[in-house]
């Protein structure tokens, strides 16, 4: 008899993680006859198709409670589907930790999709050994970088699944090609970032690194993205009088044309673990600009052969590398254009790795591991 797949996420919010759960959960729908998500944020349900059974609560009130709560009811949620029937595989895209321990406690098999490098995990050191023998109790852990598959034999000696995220080219070059009601000073450098305003992802680095150089080029910065750091960046923004050269606009479904529309991407995360939005700048053939954070972008970038990278939280760093390529993007917009075309061209092409972009193959990988545990 066919196990009943239940994968849990709690908390959506849109991001890459989020992005890869839609893809693998609509993948899996026809591989396995009985899925369901748990879930507490409900307003994303019509992203699932067809036979996905949806497990919330039904009042819009439990949307607005913390990441945190939403773990702690969704696990409730999860108690009750696992004390109603035995016969359950768990896939854990959120809340590892504790979803292994509450299955391990029940006898219950999980998959644990680890999303991001331990780096970003409690530095507090008893939060760290229980996080260490819990996962090593999960019987499989797929990561998605062979830095993070490095990072998890280094620190925990555990064994990992190393299987990229599933990202479609084709989709992304479509999606691209829709237009948007932004539009862009093609005789400023145009900066893009695409992310969760979180400690996470620290936007305020970049914020940083602009201010540093605003009175020496022209530019725009866009900000996409929403979370609880919104306000704080604001308030950075108005102190700083940065109000005419940065943007700060909602979560996008679709950020394509913003990003191909874009000069250059820029990363600024404290961690990753492999990054979506890197990989779709490339596919667009942006000009990439990273954090060189664990884990992802010095595997996506080449060892900076295929972008450049600063180290975490260097904003003097950051700002020079903008200024940099404020001279190459000045020429683009003035003087030599194919040229300077090309060299982007060419730095882009070099990352089109097709391991990155196995779709199929990626989804792949993730039903035979749960047909196989």
């Amino acid at each position: 008899m066919q196990k009943k797949l239940i994968i849990f996420v709690p908390s959506i919010e849109g991001g890459g993680v989020e992005k890869n759960l839609f893809i693998i959960s609509n993948y899996l729908k026809d591989k396995i006859n009985n899925i369901s998500v748990i879930t507490i944020s409900n307003k994303f349900k019509n992203r699932f198709t067809g036979k996905i059974n949806f497990i919330s609560p039904k009042a819009n009130f439990w949307n607005s409670i913390g990441r945190r709560k939403k773990f702690f009811v969704g696990l409730l949620l999860l108690l009750r589907e696992l004390l109603k029937d035995r016969n359950i595989l768990v896939f854990s895209f959120q809340g590892n930790v504790y979803c292994t321990l509450l299955c391990k406690l029940l006898g219950i098999k999980i998959i644990v999709r680890s999303n991001s490098a331990p780096d970003g995990w409690s530095q507090n050191k008893f939060k760290y050994l229980v996080f260490k023998y819990v996962l090593k109790s999960a019987d499989k852990i797929i990561v998605n970088s062979l830095d993070f598959k490095r990072k998890f034999n280094t620190k925990f000696k555990i064994r990992t699944e190393c299987i990229y995220n599933p990202l479609n080219k084709n989709e992304i070059i479509k999606k691209s090609k829709i237009k948007t009601k932004i539009k862009f000073d093609k005789k400023k450098l145009n900066l893009i970032n695409v992310g969760r305003y979180s400690d996470q992802k620290d936007q305020l680095t970049l914020l940083k690194a602009v201010n540093r150089i605003k009175d020496k080029i022209k530019f725009n910065l866009l900000l996409v993205g929403r979370g609880t750091e919104k306000e704080n960046l604001m308030k950075y923004i108005f102190k700083n009088n940065l109000s005419k050269q940065v943007q700060l606009i909602n979560f996008q479904n679709n950020p394509f044309n913003l990003i191909r529309s874009s000069d250059i991407f820029i990363l600024s995360s404290l961690y990753e673990g492999l990054p979506n939005v890197l990989l779709e700048s490339q596919v667009l053939k942006k000009f990439i600009i990273s954090s060189n954070c664990p884990t992802g972008p010095r595997e996506i970038l080449l060892n900076g052969k295929a972008g450049f990278l600063f180290e975490v939280g260097d904003y003097m760093k950051l700002s020079n590398l903008i200024l940099n390529c404020s001279t190459l993007f000045s020429n683009r917009l003035f003087v030599n254009q194919f040229r300077c075309f090309e060299i982007i061209l060419n730095f882009a092409s070099l990352c089109h790795n097709q391991r990155y972009f196995s779709h199929d193959r990626a989804l792949r990988g993730i039903n035979w591991v749960c047909m196989h545990t």
